[in-house]
């Protein structure tokens, strides 16, 4: 028989109080108690305790002149989020296939996960040079180019919040001291774009840079890999801007017209 989630791990609660959540959500309009209730087999009294605490939670919002619930504030930033993303990669993805072939390198593109980056695409050259990382790996933040570039990028809070974590070696190379990293970090912020020269994979150099959404955040991340011997500091530094360069026109491109002038502000050179 096929293996099933043990039961004993499931929180009862929490999975009826989702339910609710995907059904006020599915529906695509306003909701009454009465039909939460009916159609997820829920009596009224525990429906309204579900529906009273995602509204409280921000997931869901009512309106008590009509009594009906839809979704909140919090739902839709995480549709909004998603929604970015999946933005910026069909935007990425023509740009990085150009990025390939000009480098004859591996081009990366990843999204902050919990403590990593996760790789999103990943393209190689046929025939040229390949890195370990495949699409859905994770990656510390500190020991990738792409990882440095969303710190770089981040409210200082949440940075820091970060690098007071036990940090990881992934190689003889990887920096851990966390005053030389923050102030790496801030060197990344001024000139716009991230190196990491063997730290997370023997043998490699990676440029990476942020891409912003319209509120300035590191949204997802850019990156070229080559071998060592092909990446000079001269040519890590055009690398470094040419991405700069490429993740501004991607940025300008997914954000509405009053939020891009102010990401365009915020980004080196500008």
């Amino acid at each position: 028989m096929p293996k099933t989630p043990d039961d004993s791990y499931v929180v009862q609660p929490v999975e009826k109080a989702l339910l609710v959540l995907a059904y006020v959500a599915e529906c695509g309009h306003v909701v009454s108690l009465k039909s939460v209730s009916t159609v997820l087999g829920i009596p009224k009294t525990t429906a309204f305790r579900y529906l009273q605490t995602l509204t409280r939670a921000g997931f869901l919002s009512h309106d008590s002149r009509t009594d009906r619930y839809s979704g909140g504030p919090r739902l839709g930033a995480i549709a909004r989020t998603n929604a970015r993303i999946d933005s910026a990669r069909e935007l990425a993805r023509p740009l990085m296939r150009d990025l390939t072939a000009e480098y004859d390198g591996t081009v990366n593109l990843a999204v902050k996960g919990d403590g990593s980056v996760v790789y999103l695409d990943v393209f190689e050259p046929p025939g040229g040079f390949r890195t370990k990382a495949r699409s859905g790996d994770a990656h510390p933040l500190h020991s990738t180019a792409l990882g440095k570039a969303i710190l770089a990028f981040m409210p200082e809070e949440e940075s820091l919040s970060y690098l007071s974590r036990p940090l990881t070696e992934r190689t003889g190379r990887t920096l851990i001291d966390r005053a030389e990293l923050i102030r790496q970090l801030r060197l990344v912020a001024r000139r716009g774009y991230a190196m990491e020269t063997g730290e997370n994979e023997d043998g490699a150099m990676c440029v990476g840079v942020p891409i912003l959404d319209e509120r300035g955040y590191p949204l997802v991340a850019l990156s070229v890999t080559l071998p060592l011997q092909r990446m000079s500091p001269s040519h890590a530094m055009k690398a470094g801007n040419r991405l700069v360069d490429a993740a501004r026109s991607i940025s300008a491109r997914m954000a509405p017209a009053p939020a891009t002038r102010a990401m365009a502000a915020a980004l080196p050179g500008h």
